[in-house]
C-alpha cells in the first residue's frame, strides 16, 4: 500500500549566515560540528542539535523504507519562517529554502513533494513567492499558526489564502511562535501544551473569521491532528451557542459544521485519540503524518495505525488517498 507522509521537515545541508549578511536578527544557520550531526544556531545562541536525516535526502529514503513509506511531503522547520524579518530579507530566505525543495523534487520525483515557505509579513511578496513556488514544482505552502502574533483571520492575510485557492496550492498550518512561551519554558511545555493550543487558535480563527465560507475550495491541513481543537470542540461549539455576541460576530455558521471540510494529520501517538478523530473527521480527511525527523514525531510512521487493524479502506484513506486529495495529485505519479 502506498504511504505518503504528509508532515515532515527538512533543511539544506548548508545555510547562509543571514544575520551577518543583513546586519541584524537571529536568523538560523547550521554548524556541522561532528560527523552526522549539526547545531542549529539562532544568532549566536544554540537552538537545537539535528541529525543527518534532517538534511540528507538519500538517508531519509532509506530510513523510510524500514516503515514501507515511499513519499515524504517536505517543508522547512517553522523556526525558519522569519516572519519578523524585513520583508525583502524574508523573501530571500524563502526563495533559498524553496529552491532547495524544488531541486530535491527534481532529483527524487517519486519520493518527495514540497511545501513552500513564504514571507507572510508582506502580502504582496508572499503572493509573489507563492506563484513562483507553484511554477518551480511545489505542491503547496506551510505557514505558521499566527503571523507575528496576528491571528489568521486578519484581513491582510485573506489575499494570500485567496491566491492559494486560485493556484490550487495546498496549505499546511503548523504551530509556532507559541502564545505565552516565555512563561512555560519548564517541562518542555511549549511543545506539549503550547503547540496543540496554537493549532486550535489557528483553526478557530479561520472558522470564526469566515475563511472557509469565503474560500470553499481552499485545501487546508492542520498539523498534529488539529492540536487541541477536536478534543475541545464541545467547549468551542458551546461557546458559539451560548455567547454568539462574542463568538459569531464574523461568521454565524456553527463550528461543528466544518468537520470534514479541512484535513488534519494522524500525529496523535494514541490509537484511542485517532479513533476519536476518525469519528469526527472521517478517514478521507486524515493524512498520515510523522513530524519526521524530530523525536516528538511518530518516527515509526504509522505503525500504530497498522496495529489498530482498521478496515483496509480506512487505512488506505489515511496512508495515501486523503493526502492525494489534499495535494490534488494522482496516485499514478508515484507508481
Amino acid at each position: 500500500m502506498l504511504k505518503i507522509d504528509s508532515h515532515t521537515h527538512i533543511l539544506p545541508k548548508k545555510l547562509p549566515n543571514w544575520s551577518d549578511k543583513f546586519g541584524y536578527g537571529d536568523f538560523i544557520y547550521v554548524q556541522h560540528h561532528k560527523r552526522g550531526f549539526a547545531k542549529m544556531m539562532r544568532g549566536n545562541q544554540f537552538f537545537r542539535e539535528i541529525k543527518e536525516n534532517a538534511w540528507n535526502p538519500e538517508l531519509r529514503i532509506r530510513e523510510y523504507e524500514k516503515f514501507h513509506t515511499q513519499v515524504q511531503v517536505v517543508c522547512t522547520i517553522p523556526v525558519m519562517f522569519s516572519y519578523w524579518a524585513k520583508p525583502f530579507d524574508g523573501l530571500e530566505v524563502s526563495r533559498f529554502l524553496n529552491d532547495h525543495l524544488a531541486e530535491l523534487i527534481v532529483k527524487h520525483p517519486k519520493n518527495y513533494l514540497g511545501l513552500a515557505t513564504i514571507p507572510m509579513q508582506d502580502t504582496e511578496l508572499a503572493i509573489q513567492e507563492l506563484e513562483r513556488s507553484k511554477n518551480i514544482g511545489l505542491s503547496g505552502v506551510q505557514i505558521g499558526s499566527n503571523i507575528n502574533d496576528l491571528n489568521l483571520n486578519e484581513e491582510r492575510f485573506f489575499p494570500i489564502f485567496e491566491a492559494c485557492e486560485k493556484l490550487g496550492m495546498a496549505l499546511l498550518i503548523h504551530p509556532w511562535n507559541i502564545m505565552g512561551e516565555k512563561n512555560i519554558q519548564r517541562y518542555w511545555l511549549p511543545w506539549l501544551v503550547g503547540m496543540p493550543a496554537e493549532t486550535s487558535r489557528a483553526i478557530c480563527s479561520m472558522i470564526f473569521g469566515g475563511i472557509f465560507e469565503r474560500l470553499p475550495k481552499l485545501r487546508v491541513n492542520f498539523a498534529h491532528a488539529g492540536g487541541s481543537f477536536l478534543s475541545t470542540l464541545g467547549r468551542i461549539q458551546h461557546g458559539f451557542d451560548c455567547r454568539p455576541d462574542l463568538v459569531a460576530i464574523d461568521n454565524n455558521v456553527p463550528p461543528k459544521s466544518y468537520l470534514g471540510k479541512f484535513w488534519v494529520d494522524s500525529v496523535t501517538h494514541d490509537p484511542l485519540m485517532l479513533e476519536y478523530v476518525l469519528k469526527l473527521q472521517g478517514s478521507k480527511r486524515i493524512t498520515l503524518g510523522s513530524d519526521y525527523p524530530f523525536p516528538l514525531g511518530d518516527l515509526e510512521i504509522g505503525k500504530f495505525i497498522e496495529e489498530m487493524k482498521l478496515d483496509p479502506g480506512i487505512t488506505e484513506d489515511i496512508f495515501n488517498r486523503a493526502a492525494l486529495e489534499w495535494l490534488d495529485l494522482p496516485k499514478e505519479r508515484f507508481i
